[in-house]
């Protein structure tokens, strides 16, 4: 049984993980201590909480232990003694310095930006946030891209290479450099509120902190960009997908289906500002794909009836902008709704034999769930276990081996 104190360092994590390692990175340059400070910071508290209990700011305490880590690290080290000398000048806290003051008080945004370099490819700018940012393990990363761990731990060490030789600047661009990064970025932002609303791998399949994180800096980067129809259309998005963020897991820790959700535990809020912003950036006529995913999402938030007709219309603009096969696989799931189960199935079976797929671990439960749906239960039950077999939070593990039970029932194995 998991105890106080490890709840409240796992609860700590969660929470101050990136602000704790985007302020070390800030304040000595180096990705690498940085991280390991953070680490060593979060061990501690799990040793010297158990003692002394819980401090009344976690966060502080952890911020303060870690700067302390780093600045005995770059005593010892003979190199580090020009940063040691800077690092001492510096306030033990994340509050801007007062020549950051005027830019973006933020160092978790200006660490996003500088991950975002253009001279690191977009699978490493998101891996390299996803790291260090989220702080998300090297496994968990590469679940998400669908590679073998050893493949992205060799592309994390490359891309701190890059950044370090490089010389990349810890700094949010001036305006003339924006937007050669704004894709990356909103990218960036997208890819952490994904974890956190539908997490890789653990117990959780909702990570709430990674979510406000993500609008948080989706908020920032509107306001810094507020001429770009992206960046609303990015924060429009996440917020109305966040609206479903406390109906998507039941009392026993299930996940459940948007159609199966409890609407009066949407947030009603986060609804309206979403679809005001949404409104406001489609009247300047220049769609993207975060303003029509967050068409799309505005009309799952409906407290009506579901046009999913609508939505497959959306989702067939969005395929042209965006050909992923992720697209492709939640356009089928659309048609589904809108056409019947045969036809979505059909679009899923294509899906798979071209192996775009492969390994995704929401391809064979969409397929299990159309077969479910189309009484044929016995390849529905296959279809689960397979789905169950690369399943990666505790809460789709529960969820599907419900629906394998009833399919299992059905069909008499």
């Amino acid at each position: 049984m998991t105890s106080p104190v490890e709840t409240a360092v796992a609860d700590a994590f969660r929470e101050e993980w990136g602000r704790v390692v985007a302020s070390l990175i800030s304040r000595t340059g180096d990705w690498d201590l940085a991280e390991d400070c953070a680490q060593d910071a979060f061990a501690k508290a799990l040793e010297t909480w158990q003692r002394e209990g819980v401090p009344r700011n976690p966060g502080a305490w952890l911020m303060t232990t870690a700067r302390n880590r780093a600045l005995d690290r770059l005593r010892r080290n003979t190199t580090g003694a020009r940063k040691l000398q800077e690092l001492a000048m510096q306030p033990p806290s994340d509050e801007p310095r007062r020549d950051e003051e005027r830019s973006v008080p933020d160092d978790r945004l200006r660490l996003i930006f500088t991950c975002c370099h253009p001279s690191l490819s977009v699978e490493a700018q998101v891996a390299l946030t996803l790291r260090t940012l989220a702080g998300l393990t090297t496994a968990e990363i590469a679940r998400a891209f669908l590679v073998p761990e050893p493949t992205m731990a060799k592309r994390l060490v490359r891309a701190k290479n890059k950044i370090r030789n490089a010389g990349v600047p810890y700094r949010v661009p001036p305006d003339h450099l924006l937007p050669e990064r704004t894709s990356a970025v909103l990218a960036v932002i997208y890819l952490l509120f994904n974890e956190g609303y539908a997490a890789s791998s653990g117990a959780e399949l909702v990570r709430h902190p990674l979510c406000a994180e993500a609008i948080r800096s989706a908020r920032t980067l509107a306001g810094l960009m507020p001429d770009e129809p992206e960046a609303l259309g990015l924060l429009a998005l996440l917020l109305l997908q966040d609206s479903r963020r406390a109906a998507r897991v039941n009392d026993a820790d299930e996940l459940v289906p948007l159609e199966e959700q409890d609407r009066s535990l949407w947030d009603a809020d986060a609804i309206r500002e979403g679809l005001a912003i949404l409104d406001a950036v489609l009247r300047r006529g220049r769609p993207g794909p975060y303003q029509v995913q967050a068409a799309i999402a505005a009309c799952h938030a409906s407290t009506g009836e579901t046009d999913w007709t609508e939505i497959v219309l959306l989702y067939g603009e969005l395929v042209r902008m965006v050909p992923s096969p992720i697209v492709h696989l939640n356009r089928a799931v659309a048609v589904a709704m809108a056409e019947g189960p045969d036809a979505g199935l059909r679009l899923v079976q294509a899906i798979e034999a071209s192996g775009a797929l492969d390994g995704y671990r929401l391809l064979p439960a969409t397929r299990a769930d159309l077969l479910r749906r189309l009484d044929r239960p016995a390849e529905a039950a296959n279809a689960y276990r397979e789905a169950l077999g690369v399943a990666a939070t505790d809460a789709e593990r529960r969820y599907l081996s419900r629906r394998l039970a009833e399919t299992a029932r059905s069909s008499g194995r």
